[in-house]
């Protein structure tokens, strides 16, 4: 394993959490971006689920958890997944094509446990749509911060593999 790459990364993700706990817009978070990069850029899939699961839970602990609790972090999980899928084929358009992806898996996710473990919704399909249509505007600082951050996190990645080139794969590659 590569452990500055390692650090680095954990250090990157749980920069981007902190930032959970300033001020900020409804549903401007980094989320869904921090699982999209964690799964694209650590080398292993445990550690791609675990490292910003856990910096997730340690931000929830001060923020506090909710009965949507398990929504989050499946959607979470998921849009960690799809960052499997941009291993070794990143590049711009992907990642921005991801990130969309996400904030759609976080969306349907999310507000599918708001319908199912809330109280503001009936049982309905037409309770499920009343759900998913009043959760549009949220949407969109959704979509906004996954793009940002998505940028930020891919971006300063980026360029810290090009200023230390100890953090890159191909280091690691290269050492074994």
């Amino acid at each position: 394993m590569n452990v500055p790459r390692f650090l680095a990364l954990t250090a990157l993700v749980i920069a981007a959490t902190v930032s959970r706990l300033v001020p900020h817009p409804p549903n401007f978070v980094p989320v869904a971006a921090i699982a999209l990069f964690g799964g694209t850029t650590f080398s292993d899939r445990r550690a791609a689920l675990l490292v910003p699961l856990v910096a997730m839970a340690l931000s929830d602990a001060a923020l506090g958890f909710s009965v949507f609790t398990p929504f989050v972090y499946a959607s979470f999980a998921l849009i960690t997944c799809l960052g499997f899928t941009l291993r070794d084929r990143g590049g711009v358009l992907r990642i921005g094509t991801a990130s969309v992806v996400g904030a759609v898996l976080f969306y349907i996710v999310t507000n599918f446990g708001v319908w199912l473990a809330g109280t503001l919704y009936p049982k309905t399909l037409a309770g499920l749509t009343a759900c998913y249509v009043l959760a549009i505007p949220f949407f969109w600082n959704t979509l906004a911060s996954d793009l940002f951050y998505a940028t930020l996190l891919f971006g300063v990645w980026w360029l810290a593999q090009r200023r230390w080139p100890v953090l890159s794969l191909r280091s690691e590659a290269a050492r074994a």
